[in-house]
């Protein structure tokens, strides 16, 4: 299925469905579709992060930026726009209290190149030791390695701005750079 013909499936089902739901875990069931029913999100032909046992602070600011329109996502957008900043907070608590998924990633062997790449930006100054997370600093260990190569080349472009640091940051690496950390980091 296209990118485009996902967003309007999702227009279509999902917001009437949202708007009416009368628990979280019911407002939650609209995100299985593409962060998945348990935790490790389908194949797709756009790259989906895990949001199961992702911090909450994290999840709770990421869902105010799409509903502000500080972070950009075509199925995102319009899911946020029909909840209240209560639901967001209910939502972002739902799913940082559910358990990190295991998605089996493949053992990566840790190349040089991401070694580099991760000494050159130190990412774990910010997104803690084991790239756990904490807060408001997402969990990278174990994340969908597309995902992450995605977020990282979007900060990189200016494409998501939603963070002018990691921009920054993003810019003095190379695509060949961000593609090995991506791999570390979505094999821990």
């Amino acid at each position: 299925m296209h990118r485009f013909s996902i967003a309007v499936v999702l227009l279509v089902v999902a917001l009437p469905f949202a708007a009416s739901a009368q628990s979280i875990a019911e407002k939650a069931q609209i995100c299985a579709a593409c962060h998945g029913d348990d935790g490790v999100p389908p194949r797709q032909s756009f790259p989906v992060p895990v949001i199961w046992g992702q911090q909450l602070g994290y999840l709770f600011f990421q869902l105010c930026d799409f509903k502000s329109g500080a972070r950009k996502n075509e199925q995102m957008t319009p899911i946020v726009q029909g909840l209240e900043r209560k639901d967001l907070m209910a939502l972002a608590q739902y799913f940082s209290a559910k358990p990190w998924p295991d998605l089996q990633p493949p053992r990566v062997h840790v190349a040089v190149q991401a070694q580099r790449a991760n000494a050159s930006v130190a990412c774990a100054s910010c997104h803690q030791e084991e790239f756990k997370g904490e807060g408001m600093l997402p969990r990278l260990a174990g994340q969908n390695d597309a995902y992450l190569r995605k977020t990282m080349t979007d900060f990189r472009t200016g494409a998501r701005g939603n963070n002018p640091g990691m921009t920054d940051l993003m810019r003095t690496m190379s695509d060949n750079d961000i593609a090995a950390l991506a791999s570390l980091l979505g094999g821990m």
